[in-house]
């Protein structure tokens, strides 16, 4: 197996870019100095999934991918080359969508309680969230109102007899058909209600009603679910794999160590794991580490300037109400959660309650008790506490609530017996946790508040405008010496804006009072329709907006872009507009605002103000990328950003990306930092090739921090690395806050380099001083490998 010292992740679509697309690009990726591809789901997935996250058959790989057949020539293709697989697993949910595609969850809804997949998902068959005479029936949320019902056909297709809902199409179950529609609905282990009802009793991924829980506890649904996986282990295809959201399951530890006996000790293994702003990752887990969100917002905030945040603070405070920080988020952050305990998520919590009442035997009111365990959820700071560092968390919010909320005892001890019983009560709660987590922290919070909108990413906290050089050596330093495994990320499909996109809007701190003026101009010539949704779009606005010129007019996919991003930012903030409750007028408004920006007599001023700041902006861009692939951990370049990338959330982050233009860069060397990205494309590929030709300098090495003296030492962030117990083998240095070093440069700062002689290998040059003004002479970023 060769050495994991990079992945490079692929989003693979059936409509664009297959396992066969991935394997005729296997000699570029190998140029590019990569070890392993990492892969997106490749299991069968509902028809026209441009992701694979629902997948409908985890017994089979898709064969809109290619199929086993295409997944073994890839696996050949890099195997050849000395590359390896990584594989992206789901094993939360599965696709329901389209209930045909999914042969499960077809049969549940044939069959119901009698169905031989009836246990693989989490049913609460025996009451449905509290509707009166449907005991024993499966709730699908597809209906706009009841009076839908009326709209039901009977269909046949071929010797099979469906129930059709416009698009939508159910079973029948034999000997069920005869009569009226609705006669036939009524006979069914199903029934169709509204979709904003709230009456759903199988637990889903989240708020998804399309994206249906399995149950990975039960050793039937877990040896299906990985019979896939474990053949490629045996037969050599992959080399470890990616677990989605473990948080949902009903144990995630239980879980993991069952996986890691299945695909055996050599397997990497990470897990999409969102770590609480001061939470650490299981030491007891039997994985290689997180995906990364935790190194993601280490790296963005080591280039925000903190002397912004009294500026930015009284912006955001002026114009929004809102002066986002931390006091302001936690209380929003509580308020939020109880508002989705009692919204969205409501079903899981009520079906937890009747659990809790069930094992109790209380005779607390079903209110008291909902009331108590929402306030609980709210408060928790973490997507669930039964990791083991995290003992006693649950009991301290409980007993805080007893000092909090006097008169309401007897529903929390309520609540605390359930969770020392550690029965379906227990599990549940750990479950609703982190499902209400997400929905109100990266799902809303994070769309309702707008300092600086870089720093509002997943796992992050935008309470912490900037990291400091301290805290980022020691938090490398950590995951050197207990995590050197685990993947470390800038940007994954669920980032809510691409990692060249954070660093422009980073910019922003440098130049908090122009920023400041510019947006007050810009509201006074062109007002948003609303304040918190004109400072929060205008940051990201300029974050994609062209920095070679072009006048954003001229491009209308970017419009296109930019009018789809902001209906969605809008709708997940839930401030003025939402999914559920679209408000036409102000989407309308918005939009036409969006166009105004483009078009008008501000575009001149927003092209200024970026072609200010442009230039900084990739400088952190490179500095960001420079100290992410050769720190600690194995680092994953997400698909296209080898090269400049100005994606916003997703299904944006996913677009197809352009290998010919990159294979035609990849040769070009060492290049002026302009917009092509070239330079960016140098760095990744000279930092990579190192990797992978010099495993044991980075694996389990060395991790010693750089400093510099001078007047300019702030702007300088780096570190050595190199085998352990040997002398420093390669320096990464950085440039941070490089427009407030514009106008006055490096003068007498001197960098502490280690003792040798060192080559720049981004520049091919030797350093031949240790003054910053010519260790930096090429460039904001310097890679020095020892020469002797």
């Amino acid at each position: 197996m060769a050495p994991i010292t990079s992945t490079y992740r692929l989003q693979l679509r059936p409509d664009a870019f297959t396992l066969r697309d991935a394997a005729a690009q296997v000699d570029y990726f190998e140029a590019l100095g990569v070890s392993h591809l990492y892969l997106s789901p490749i299991l069968t997935a509902t028809s026209g999934s441009t992701h694979g996250y629902d997948v409908t058959d985890p017994t089979t790989v898709s064969e809109g991918l290619g199929g086993r057949e295409a997944l073994v020539e890839l696996s050949h293709a890099v195997r050849s080359r000395g590359m390896g697989l990584i594989v992206d697993l789901v094993p939360n949910h599965v696709g329901v969508a389209k209930p045909r595609e999914n042969a499960w969850w077809w049969d549940v809804l044939t069959h119901g309680q009698s169905s031989e997949y009836a246990d693989f998902f989490d049913i609460d068959w025996a009451d449905d969230n509290g509707a009166n005479g449907a005991e024993g029936k499966l709730s699908l949320p597809v209906l706009g109102s009841p009076d839908d019902l009326d709209a039901l056909t009977v269909e046949k297709d071929g010797e099979e007899t469906l129930l059709a809902f416009y698009e939508h199409r159910f079973p029948v179950a034999a000997g069920t058909e005869l009569g009226s529609p609705q006669e036939v609905h009524a006979r069914q282990s199903y029934r169709l209600v509204p979709w904003n009802a709230g009456i759903i009793n199988y637990r889903r991924f989240f708020a998804v009603n399309e994206l249906a829980a399995v149950r990975q506890e039960d050793p039937k649904v877990f040896e299906l679910c990985h019979r896939q996986v474990k053949s490629w282990v045996d037969e050599g295809l992959i080399d470890g794999v990616r677990i989605d959201h473990p948080d949902g399951l009903a144990n995630p530890a239980e879980y993991l160590g069952r996986l890691r006996e299945l695909i055996g000790p050599d397997q990497w293994l990470v897990i999409e794991k969102i770590l609480g702003h001061t939470e650490p990752l299981d030491p007891l887990l039997p994985i290689d580490g997180t995906t990364g969100y935790d190194a993601l917002n280490q790296l963005g905030g080591i280039f925000v300037d903190p002397a912004a945040e009294l500026e930015l603070t009284e912006l955001s405070a002026d114009l929004t109400g809102d002066d986002g920080d931390s006091t302001w988020l936690h209380h929003t952050e509580r308020q939020f959660k109880r508002d989705t305990g009692r919204g969205d998520l409501a079903p899981e919590v009520r079906r937890l309650v009747r659990a809790i009442r069930r094992e109790t035997g209380s005779r607390c009111s079903e209110t008291e008790l909902n009331d108590a365990v929402v306030v609980a959820i709210a408060r928790m700071p973490v997507y669930r506490s039964d990791y083991s560092p995290l003992a006693g968390l649950a009991a301290r919010i409980v007993g805080d609530m007893h000092e909090l909320a006097p008169g309401h005892e007897a529903a929390f001890n309520v609540l605390a017996q359930s969770l020392v019983n550690g029965g379906e009560a227990a599990v549940r709660f750990q479950q609703v946790c982190g499902a209400v987590m997400a929905k109100s922290v990266e799902d809303r919070l994070f769309y309702r508040t707008a300092r600086l909108v870089s720093r509002q990413e997943v796992g992050g906290n935008p309470a912490s405008l900037a990291v400091s050089v301290a805290e980022f050596h020691l938090h490398n330093a950590d995951r050197a010496k207990r995590w050197p495994r685990a993947m470390t990320s800038l940007s994954t499909h669920d980032t809510k804006r691409g990692e060249d996109v954070r660093a422009r809007i980073g910019v922003v701190s440098q130049v908090p009072t122009l920023w400041s003026r510019m947006i007050r101009e810009w509201e006074g010539v062109c007002p948003s329709p609303d304040p918190l949704t004109g400072l929060f779009l205008w940051q990201n606005i300029i974050g994609v907006w062209p920095a070679d010129g072009s006048p954003a007019s001229s491009l209308p996919e970017l419009r296109e872009r930019l009018h789809a991003y902001a209906e969605k930012a809008v709708r997940e903030s839930g401030a003025k507009t939402s999914w559920n409750d679209p408000d036409v007028g102000f989407e309308s408004a918005v939009h036409h605002w969006i166009d105004q920006v483009i078009d008008g007599p501000v575009a001149d001023s927003v092209s200024e103000f970026v072609g200010r700041i442009a230039r900084h902006g990739w400088s952190d861009s490179l500095g960001q990328k420079l100290l992410q692939l050769l720190g600690p951990g194995v680092p994953d370049v997400y698909q296209g950003t080898e090269l400049w990338e100005d994606s916003l959330v997703d299904p944006d982050n996913r677009r197809v990306v352009d290998y010919a233009a990159r294979r035609s860069l990849l040769e070009s060397g060492a290049a002026p930092i302009d917009a092509t990205g070239t330079a960016k494309l140098h760095l990744v590929r000279t930092a990579l090739t190192l990797r992978r030709e010099n495993p044991s300098w980075f694996d389990h090495g060395e991790y010693r921090p750089i400093f510099a003296s001078g007047s300019g030492s702030g702007h300088l962030v780096g570190f050595s690395r190199g085998p352990a117990g040997d002398p420093p083998m390669v320096v990464a240095l950085a440039t941070r806050h490089s427009l407030g070093l514009s106008s006055h440069g490096w003068r007498d700062t001197r960098i502490d380099l280690p003792e040798g002689e060192w080559l720049d290998a981004l520049s091919g040059q030797p350093v031949t001083s240790a003054d910053a003004r010519d260790v930096f002479a090429a460039g904001p970023c310097a890679l020095l490998t020892r020469v002797c």
